[in-house]
Order: C-alpha cells, then structure tokens, then sequence
C-alpha cells in the first residue's frame, strides 16, 4: 500500500528527515521538492499563526495536505522571548550569535526556566486544520555545552533528561522533545481523522 504524502512547509532538511522518522507511517516530503521554490512569509503574532500561514499556502499551493511546524524557545525571566524570534533572535539566523544574545540577555538574572515550543498545523484542501502542541521544559545555562544538536541546545538543561541537550544524543533528544511530543499528539489525531 503506498503511503499518503505529506507535504511539509520546510526547507530545512534536518527537520524533514527528523520528522520522517517520527511520522514512518506517511511520506514526507519537504515543498521545494516538488520543483517550485518560494519563500513563506511568517508575519503572524504566535506560533500558531505562523504555522498556519506556512501550512495553508503550501496546500493550496500544491493541493495536498501540508504540515507546517513553527517553534522556539521562551525564557520565563525575558517574558517569553526570543519566542516566535528564536531563529532570527540576533537579526542574522546564526545559532551561535542567537545563543550569544540570548547569554548577554540572562547574564545576572536567578529564574532561568525556560521551554522550547512546538506547534503543529496540519491543513487539507478541504480547509480542515489539525493542530498539535508539544513543549518540553528545562532551563538555560550559563555558558555552552557539547557539539549536539543544533540551536539553543548547547544552552538548554532538560529537566527530562537531566543534562544539557548539547550533549544528549539523537535519540536521547527525539524522546522528549517538542517537535517529538507535538507529532505525538498529531499521530492521534491523524489516525482519528483517517
């Protein structure tokens, strides 16, 4: 039986791969795929908003389902920020910059709890949404940690795990992650939606 596609509102191809592993029962397929490219304005206020902008222009688009995920880190004693910023947070998409910030920001301040956010959309051309959230908690360090990862990993003490995610293994990271609780919650509500 051929699997059902699911187009995903990404170019980045670490993220596709990470969620073909997490979604085997379905083909993923990043949108550039498929032969167009074209950037996604993300101009809305949450990560919902910016995930069902990227998810609903891909389907119409393309006229097949798409998922889209947009997700961050928020720091309790920054007021949530970077939040839906996380990957510009330092203005030019480096992770090393964006960490360098985010350390000169918390430099001197006691709360450090921080989680990283998931949120998926997933949209079908009949205009259906299915949405999941996934969020997993820790806090942020007071310097970098291990070549793991990618982000703010190096700076992000999981409370799940008990380490830094910067040295946490692949698989170790997938099990208690935000994309990873996120696409849990999807799968069942795929399924139901079958």
């Amino acid at each position: 039986m051929e699997k059902q596609k699911i187009v995903l509102a990404s170019g980045n191809l670490h993220k596709i791969k990470e969620i073909q592993q997490m979604l085997p029962d379905y083909e993923i397929i990043g949108y550039k795929q498929l032969g167009v490219d074209f950037e996604i304005e993300e101009n809305g206020a949450t990560f919902y908003e910016n995930a069902l902008i990227k998810a609903k222009t891909v389907c119409e688009r393309f006229n097949i389902p798409a998922l889209a995920d947009d997700s961050g880190i928020c720091v309790d004693e920054l007021n949530g920020e970077p939040g839906i910023y996380s990957a510009r947070y330092a203005g030019d998409g480096v992770d090393e910059h964006n960490n360098e910030l985010l350390l000169k920001n918390m430099k001197g301040k006691t709360n450090r709890k921080a989680k990283f956010v998931c949120q998926l959309v997933y949209y079908k051309p009949d205009g259906k949404i299915i949405s999941a959230l996934g969020e997993t908690h820790g806090e942020i360090m007071d310097k970098c940690y291990g070549e793991n990862g990618f982000g703010y990993d190096p700076l992000f003490f999981s409370y799940d795990l008990n380490k830094c995610l910067g040295i946490a293994s692949a698989d170790e990271k997938n099990t208690i992650s935000h994309r990873f609780r996120a696409l849990e919650e999807l799968k069942k509500q795929l399924e139901t939606d079958k």
